[in-house]
């Protein structure tokens, strides 16, 4: 027990960068426990329990901000638990090299958009019914994707609503941690029933990032982004690179490349 307890700042890290860029911690959390020696299966079905929990303490401070949009979150957290459940039944056979070298996109994705949030945001914004009906039904996939890889579908819905339905990453980030909660909920109960998570590390990683949330929350009204945007950068595509290397280098891949 006492040689986990570092997971407790880890999540508290986590929950700071999670909560003020929108993207959830997983982006953070499940890279290093994946490093560590973690199972892909474990490390994602431990990240919603401090997704949750990151979520809960955010959405609070960032309900006080009035920075909320509700009809909208409610509708897209809605959308999305389906794809969470089926993300979690589909980890339950996922092979680690495969998880890897795909979660590895996704880090270099999420370093591209942190990189790009202030020319995505001063664009110039065209609302379509078309588009709003992409973006809604875009939220089953990031359901799946949320689970799946355990990172939180903000990284897919902080752009949309960014881009596609103009809103400002004032209200994007904090909107997107209240499509989390419900993301995180039932990814918690699926991967819960399917035997996944270490109840333990997962504990200790939702008591981090509860607290990391009320301070990214405060933070995101007066941080300066700049350096703080290279540095996460930085560091996801050197944890893509990794992952994507490792895989690689694994003789089922070798076989593909």
């Amino acid at each position: 027990m006492i040689d986990q307890l570092w997971l407790i700042p880890l999540g508290f890290a986590a929950g700071i960068l999670g909560s003020m860029i929108g993207l959830g911690g997983g982006i953070i959390i499940v890279p290093i426990l994946t490093f560590f020696g973690f199972p892909p299966t474990v490390a994602a079905s431990n990240r919603p329990f401090a997704a949750f929990s990151n979520s809960v303490a955010s959405t609070i401070s960032y309900s006080k901000q009035k920075r909320i949009e509700y009809p909208l979150g409610l509708k897209l957290g809605l959308i999305a638990t389906p794809g969470t459940i089926l993300g979690a039944i589909i980890s339950t056979d996922a092979a680690p090299d495969l998880f890897k070298i795909l979660f590895g996109f996704i880090l270099i994705a999420s370093s591209v958009y942190i990189l790009l949030r202030k020319q995505i945001e001063s664009r110039d914004k065209i609302i379509s019914k078309q588009l709003i009906i992409f973006i809604i039904g875009t939220s089953f996939f990031a359901g799946i994707v949320s689970s799946f890889f355990g990172i939180g579908g903000g990284i897919i819905f902080v752009p949309l609503m960014v881009v596609g339905m103009g809103m400002s990453m004032k209200k994007a980030a904090p909107t997107s941690q209240l499509i989390l909660l419900f993301a995180s909920l039932s990814g918690i109960i699926v991967h819960s029933i399917l035997g996944h998570p270490d109840f333990l590390q997962s504990g200790f990683l939702a008591i981090g990032s509860f607290f990391g949330g009320l301070v990214g929350a405060k933070l995101s009204l007066s941080v300066k982004e700049r350096n703080l945007k290279i540095l996460i950068s930085v560091v996801l595509l050197l944890a893509a690179g990794k992952l994507i290397f490792d895989s690689l280098n694994d003789g089922s891949f070798s076989l593909i490349f």
